[in-house]
């Protein structure tokens, strides 16, 4: 590996191929706290704020795989485009999967006091009320009703926790890396 830097940007050489600062893709962490407004809008926390990179105001918000909503900053979104769009439009169920995962999708932008407006209908899909949880995903930030993610946690037992723990990162040709 080779870093080569100037002022504004660097560039990191890995098997002789240039990775750029431009695609990098956060390592979100933490679970935040936030009120939604009588206008749709909630103050993106500041321990999360600096975690997205820099001068990257743009999202995108769509439907979560449960009942909540995914925020993707646009580096972690443009891959999963590109991916999406290689898929076979003949398929039925490349069909479906595009219109429930893509529909309601809606770029969003911080404004300037750092706040972000939940798309009516996907605030309507996630029954997202006053108080949310911001609850970072590595590459992508899920918004839930702070009352619904609670009681998530008070529905998982810490034996199904271990067990699921133990079904997902059972070594499968993996790293062997240990949690």
């Amino acid at each position: 590996m080779t870093v080569y830097g100037g002022k504004k940007c660097y560039f990191v050489v890995i098997n002789g191929s240039p990775i750029s600062n431009s695609t990098y893709i956060p390592n979100l962490l933490g679970e935040y706290e936030a009120t939604v407004d009588s206008k749709g809008r909630f103050l993106v926390p500041g321990g999360l704020k600096k975690q997205l990179p820099d001068g990257d105001n743009r999202m995108v918000i769509s439907r979560g795989f449960e009942k909540c909503l995914t925020l993707y900053p646009l580096k972690s979104w443009e891959p999963i485009v590109e991916r999406i769009r290689k898929l076979n439009d003949f398929d039925p169920k490349v069909r479906e999967f595009k219109r429930l995962f893509l529909g309601g999708a809606t770029e969003v932008e911080l404004d300037s006091a750092g706040r972000l407006l939940l798309p009516p209908q996907l605030k309507e899909f996630a029954g997202l009320s006053k108080d949310i949880v911001l609850a970072a995903d590595l590459d992508k930030i899920n918004i839930w009703d702070a009352s619904k993610y609670k009681q998530f946690f008070e529905d998982f037992s810490p034996e199904a926790f271990s067990s699921l723990a133990a079904d997902v990162m059972a070594d499968k040709g993996s790293s062997g890396i240990s949690i």
